[in-house]
């Protein structure tokens, strides 16, 4: 795990933005049902941090109650998965790995749910890949205007242009 005092992370548009103050612990994958869903995707990647040590820094988190026993918190404007935490509320939330400013600094060490793990899982390193840039055509990348946030704190949102 990163060295570093401080992580940042947020969802794709800008609109909500947060900062851990102690590193992220138990990360982790869930390939549980709900976790798909939850993410749209086949798993959710997820990591621990004291509820003390969340700063939310832009925007407001919204809320949607999974279960009885989950809610998990997203970016009203984008619909990007943010949170995960067990209620009754307690003293802890997960927050998504990919919303990290630097998901490489947060590698899952865990996986949980595995009665609903995807079996080609384990020969996905044997399917062909492309680096994306050579999968778009040059004149369309000219054009091409992203609307996601940079993976940075920005002073304003919209930050306009990527990279501010």
């Amino acid at each position: 795990m990163s060295a570093a005092a401080v992580w940042t992370g947020g969802c794709q548009c800008g609109a909500v933005r947060y900062r851990l103050k102690s590193a992220p612990t138990n990360p982790h994958i869930c390939h549980c049902r709900m976790c798909q869903k939850a993410v749209g995707n086949y798993f959710a990647a997820l990591a621990r941090v004291p509820l003390t040590d969340i700063e939310w820094t832009r925007g407001t988190l919204a809320i949607f109650a999974s279960s009885s026993a989950v809610e998990r918190g997203f970016c009203a404007a984008c619909g990007t998965p943010l949170t995960y935490r067990f209620l009754p509320p307690g003293d802890r939330i997960n927050i998504t790995l990919g919303s990290l400013d630097d998901p490489n600094a947060v590698p899952p060490i865990r996986q949980y749910g595995l009665e609903s793990q995807m079996p080609f899982f384990a020969h996905l390193h044997e399917s062909p890949g492309s680096i994306t840039d050579n999968e778009i055509a040059p004149d369309v990348m000219a054009k091409l205007k992203s609307r996601q946030h940079p993976d940075h704190d920005t002073q304003n949102w919209p930050a306009g242009e990527v990279g501010q």
